[in-house]
């Protein structure tokens, strides 16, 4: 029997997406779900949950066990074959508000704050200290479980359980499956070329779409230019402000669109939050204080919306495209599958540092998870993205 342990099931909400995702998974059907948090409150509910959906949709094939607090750490990690990671060090309060009040007092503004900079630094060192108990468990009762890492800041996180932890690793992100398809949705062009064929690589949060085709024809010439009028038009004094601003002014001015969304990329660059400048805060539609303000509203919706999820006997699930079941699936069954995972370097990018944390195209099969073979990236991409590698150093 395959064994999962999911760490920070307390995220009621993502628990049921890889969860619920591996119940609709015929290979993974039939395994051991070990649930390990450190508030009774939420793994309860996540508990709850996943016993309403595992009976719904899986016949209650699966086993699902609950694991509270530190004491019960290596418990829950004993025999697994997977270990997922979904941790938030800290919480929204007091970690996040600190992360973002101290720097504003000083007029060093942020939008999101879990990659770099202040914030991203700061949760990876509170998150790393955390991480170090959960490598030393593993190597204790489960040295070969592969660890799929969901936790920001992804690089430096991922990169810490690889070289440090000596562990099996990839790091998941959410922004590679679906960057091709929100950025065509964007420009009114999903529907003309639907499907597409895309390539992606580069770091967490900074991979570059390198090519976007259609049958053989190149649709960045047509993309580049649809992207320009848009952000012309928005740009102006009553213009139209849309959600891809920063993104489409690097695509105009470095020739490739990056995975994360512009609030991120706004926070990424020297470019565009300047206490010199604060008019491009509002030409560009830059949402400064956006993650504490998505916190707020989250626990808000959760509030009303809990009984709903945890409490719902006829509770189903539609599957998502998260990476994890079908990473589960594939070593498990030698079912070959292509995603976009976060691996040591290697060689896999060639102008990028070789311990360098990269996001690139891999292949899943029983032997894990392999990274592929890039090359050069764009010369202007690879040093952005070296502006980052060098804080995760």
């Amino acid at each position: 029997m395959t064994k999962i342990t999911f760490m920070g099931a307390g995220s009621t909400v993502f628990a049921k997406n890889i969860i619920g995702d591996s119940f609709l998974t015929e290979s993974l059907r039939d395994a051991e779900f070990a649930l390990y948090d450190i508030a009774a409150d939420r793994l309860n509910e996540s508990y709850n949950m996943l016993n309403n959906l595992n009976a719904n949709i899986n016949a209650n094939r699966a086993k699902v066990k609950p694991y509270l607090g530190v004491k019960n750490r290596r418990a829950a990690l004993r025999g697994a074959d997977f270990v997922i990671n979904a941790i938030q060090v800290g919480g929204y309060e007091p970690a996040t508000v600190i992360d973002f009040e101290i720097p504003k007092k000083y007029n060093l503004r942020q939008t999101i704050g879990d990659t770099l900079g202040i914030g991203g630094i700061f949760r990876a060192l509170r998150t790393i200290n955390v991480l170090q108990g959960f490598v030393e468990d593993i190597q204790a009762v489960c040295p070969e479980a592969w660890f799929l890492n969901y936790s920001n800041p992804m690089s430096i996180l991922t990169g810490y359980l690889i070289r440090k932890g000596g562990l099996k690793c990839v790091g998941l992100c959410h922004s590679v499956q679906v960057c091709a398809e929100r950025l065509l949705k964007e420009l009114d062009l999903w529907d003309k070329y639907n499907p597409v064929t895309w390539k992606i690589a580069g770091i967490n949060h900074m991979a570059w779409l390198l090519e976007i085709s259609k049958n053989g024809k190149d649709l960045y010439p047509e993309i580049k230019k649809a992207a320009a009028k848009m952000n012309r038009a928005a740009r102006k004094k009553d213009g139209k402000k849309h959600y891809d601003m920063v993104r489409f002014e690097i695509l105009r001015h470095f020739g490739y669109y990056n995975t994360e969304s512009s609030e991120h990329t706004a926070e990424y660059h020297p470019y565009f939050i300047k206490s010199r400048y604060p008019e491009l805060i509002e030409e560009l539609n830059i949402p400064l204080d956006e993650y504490p303000r998505r916190c707020i509203e989250q626990i808000e919706k959760w509030h009303k919306m809990r009984d709903e999820v945890t409490n719902n006997q006829k509770l189903t699930h539609d599957k998502t495209n998260e990476y994890g079941s079908r990473i589960m699936d594939s070593i498990v069954t030698d079912t070959p599958r292509e995603i976009g995972g976060n691996v040591l370097n290697h060689g896999l990018i060639t102008n990028l540092p070789e311990d360098a944390v990269v996001e690139v195209p891999c292949l899943v099969n029983r032997n894990g998870v392999q990274g592929c073979y890039v090359g050069d990236l764009p010369l202007a991409c690879a040093a952005l993205n070296m502006t980052h590698i060098n804080v995760h150093k």
